[in-house]
């Protein structure tokens, strides 16, 4: 199935009514807008222009037969593919964390080159670090806008989420309600700016319903890792989240107990922040698939 991009959403809610219906294991490809809804297409564009009650449009939302409340939903990202540019933007108040300083608008418009693995950025080539910033179900209670981390996935801007990634989200309402949105060229890891280079594309994608999933989630898998996460109105609240999600996971995953999964964290798990210049933070801890089997030797 392809869902256009002219399904879009800005808040993920049960309310929201389906644009697809597929079976668990079909593939899907999310055609995406980036995160000001493709409005900033040259560098006379300034930010203060957009509309932001249309900014972070998700693609969706797929209803996934069989998915109940309680179930994991789990989308594999086959492949991310981008339009032939991105945009990256500097203004002031766009962070939380630099509103002293920035007291001109620019943007900056990057060629994007897919076959070279490449973008340009002020005429110098980078090499392309793609993924996916907003992915999530419907919540549980009231919807929660596309531009916030939460519960439910959304806006987690984890760097993690790319091509062959795992993603474990939760199922709060039937149908699971996946939508999928703000992608990017490149995106460093806290988003400092208040923005990556943000691009439009595809998302292909597998969605998975699965039953009895036995760790907390939204959870994060790569071939070398495995990515608990955490989202606060402050980084104390998000780490917290995070932290404790590795724990259980430590626990459940390698039998350890409560001690042994705190210290084999702190000496060799990794946290990191995903975004922290929006209003609410959000927060990832990372551990290397080796440690966790070694683990399982612990006496």
């Amino acid at each position: 199935m392809r869902i256009s991009k002219d399904n879009v959403i800005y808040s993920m809610d049960k309310e929201n009514q389906a644009v697809g219906t597929v079976k668990s294991g079909a593939q899907v490809i999310f055609e995406t807008k980036d995160c000001f809804s493709d409005t900033i297409k040259t560098e006379s564009d300034v930010i203060s222009e957009i509309d932001f009650n249309k900014v972070n449009p998700a693609t969706g939302p797929l209803y996934i037969e069989g998915a109940q409340p309680g179930d994991v939903l789990k989308v594999t990202i086959n492949a991310i593919k981008l339009n032939d540019y991105g945009v990256v933007v500097s203004a002031p108040g766009l962070n939380k964390l630099f509103t002293k300083g920035i007291e001109e608008e620019q943007t900056v418009i990057c060629p994007i080159h897919e076959d070279k693995g490449t973008f340009e950025f002020q005429g110098v080539e980078f090499p392309l670090n793609k993924m996916i910033g907003v992915i999530g179900t419907a919540n549980a209670d009231e919807g929660i806008t596309t531009g916030t981390p939460g519960p439910h996935g959304g806006n987690m801007d984890n760097t993690m989420i790319s091509e062959g990634s795992v993603v474990y989200l939760p199922v709060y309402t039937e149908g699971a309600l996946l939508a999928i949105g703000d992608m990017h060229a490149s995106m460093g890891d806290g988003e400092v700016w208040g923005c990556g280079v943000e691009a439009g594309g595809e998302a292909h994608v597998t969605v998975e319903v699965m039953k009895d999933y036995p760790h907390s989630v939204p959870l994060v898998e790569t071939a070398e890792a495995f990515y608990t996460y955490g989202y606060g109105k402050t980084t104390d609240e998000a780490i917290v989240i995070a932290n404790d999600h590795m724990v259980e996971f430590l626990m459940k995953e390698a039998g350890l107990t409560f001690n042994q999964a705190g210290m084999l964290m702190t000496i060799k798990a990794d946290l990191t922040a995903c975004q922290t210049v929006n209003p609410d933070a959000s927060m990832r801890v990372g551990i290397q698939k080796e440690f966790v089997e070694l683990a399982k030797n612990f006496k």
